[in-house]
């Protein structure tokens, strides 16, 4: 567990997240509490572990200039915010494969035997998925990190705010990544609130739920 977490309650944490839209525009958070950030995150669960999110942060004057013209009617949270975390999903995620499951042999947590029986089945299976198949495998995934994320946020003292209102079609070329690989997922306003989040309503469980 983190020592910098101000809140460790899980109920707060949890059931008292708003998106924010309004930050201190003074306060940064260093690039190495961001790592640290993100490193937690992407303890969330993923597909045969493959882990396809990739995070771009844009916390330079410059680049949310850049950004600007791509967020449509979330241009106070691109100002105010400490920055802004551009989500990806990596349609080529797999070339990761062998690097990750030999982190998990080293690790002790896998035998070298188990290893390569994976890889040799989960590769080929990757590799043949539609592009909508693999969207749809890199997009739960992704968003599955973007929640931690913001969950390990609160418990550091930030709030944020996710954002799906954007030029998904421009977003990965505008920061030099390869839009035929690098799908655009989410976009996570990070920063100190001065205005909190507006409370909001949810349909009962009764509603939503079938038990069969």
């Amino acid at each position: 567990m983190s020592d910098k977490y101000i809140n460790n309650n899980f109920s707060e944490i949890t059931f008292g997240r708003r998106s924010v839209r309004k930050y201190d525009a003074n306060v940064k958070i260093s690039r190495e509490e961001m790592l640290e950030m993100i490193q937690e995150a992407t303890t969330a669960p993923s597909s045969v572990n493959l882990q396809p999110w990739r995070f771009v942060v844009v916390e330079s004057q410059a680049e949310k200039e850049k950004l600007q013209p791509l967020i449509r009617f979330n241009t106070l949270q691109n100002e105010t915010s400490s920055a802004m975390i551009l989500i990806f999903g990596d349609r080529e995620c797999y070339d990761l494969g062998e690097e990750i499951y030999s982190q998990a042999v080293i690790a002790g947590k896998m035998p070298e035997e188990v290893k390569q029986k994976q890889l040799d089945a989960i590769i080929p299976h990757y590799k043949n998925f539609s592009k909508e198949e693999m969207s749809n495998v890199i997009r739960i995934d992704s968003s599955l990190a973007a929640m931690q994320l913001m969950l390990v946020a609160r418990a550091r003292g930030y709030e944020t705010n996710p954002i799906g209102g954007f030029e998904a079609d421009q977003l990965a070329e505008a920061f030099d990544l390869d839009k035929e690989r690098y799908e655009p997922v989410m976009i996570v306003s990070i920063g100190k609130a001065v205005e909190e989040g507006y409370p909001s309503v949810r349909l009962d469980a009764e509603k939503i739920t079938t038990f069969k």
